[in-house]
């Protein structure tokens, strides 16, 4: 396993990696797609001199990563409530058009299983529509033991202000019947590709919105995906877009040692 261990000023940021690989660019020309590239949090103590600089302080690490990516996916909001300011701060403190993917808790999707938590959906909701422009999706995480119930699953996207905001990953999906497909397409949430050990990436899309999620191909969290890999994932992506996503969120989450950021950089290069 590679691991180069040093952050990158911005000359450098889209030729990370050069040294011990070839970054392979692609002719991307997808009608009209945004990507929104970026990785699962963004404040994880390892990363510095992997990522930041190393007389950074901690506190100004989000400033610093919105000059590299344009999007984060937040999990901390999957086990913790977050104050009313602490969203605006986020908004204050990255440029336009920056996005914010926020998890949503895990008392509604690995407690609750969906089940009678209107209430809650709804004040995370609130909390998450204070992004305003800069919400870019709540990402719904269907614990793997939810039972397959395509009512439960409608109730719960009823109850959010914008279900078109909302991304549905549904871990070990295929227990669902093929009619979860059709429902996200009638609520025209977004369907969660999700790349882990034992789970092949797929490229499915239910909205505009398509989404990526890449874990890690062999061990969860702690893998580099190589470039032979990123180059495939570049022309999936292509490919999400020529079938009418017009936004790709892809978010890297092998975070061990920096490998999403590095990985991140590498993927975004090749988009361009």
């Amino acid at each position: 396993m590679v691991n180069s261990c040093t952050y990158t000023t911005n000359a450098q940021a889209t030729n990370f990696f050069q040294v011990k690989h070839s970054i392979i660019l692609i002719e991307m020309h997808p009608p009209q797609a945004v990507y929104f590239v970026g990785t699962s949090g963004w404040n994880y103590p390892d990363w510095r001199e992997c990522f930041y600089p190393p007389d950074l302080p901690q506190k100004r690490w989000l400033e610093y990563y919105a000059t590299r990516f344009r999007a984060v996916e937040i999990n901390a909001t999957f086990y913790r409530t977050f104050k009313d300011q602490t969203f605006r701060n986020w908004v204050a403190r990255t440029p336009d058009p920056f996005r914010f993917v926020l998890k949503a808790p895990r008392h509604i999707t690995h407690v609750k299983h969906l089940q009678d938590c209107v209430e809650e959906i709804r004040a995370f909701d609130r909390s998450a529509h204070l992004l305003a422009e800069k919400l870019g999706l709540i990402l719904l995480q269907i614990a793997p033991d939810t039972p397959a119930d395509l009512a439960r699953l409608s109730s719960a996207l009823s109850a959010f202000s914008q279900p078109t905001k909302v991304a549905i990953e549904l871990r070990r999906h295929k227990r669902w019947a093929e009619d979860v497909v059709a429902l996200l397409k009638d609520f025209g949430a977004a369907w969660v590709n999700a790349d882990a050990p034992g789970n092949p990436l797929e490229d499915r899309i239910t909205s505009e919105v398509g989404y990526l999620r890449l874990h890690g191909r062999r061990r969860w969290y702690d893998d580099l995906y190589t470039p032979e890999e990123l180059e495939q994932i570049a022309v999936m992506a292509q490919q999400m877009a020529e079938r009418g996503a017009k936004e790709i969120y892809i978010f890297f989450n092998n975070t061990v040692s920096g490998h999403a950021a590095h990985n991140a950089l590498e993927l975004q290069a090749q988009l361009r």
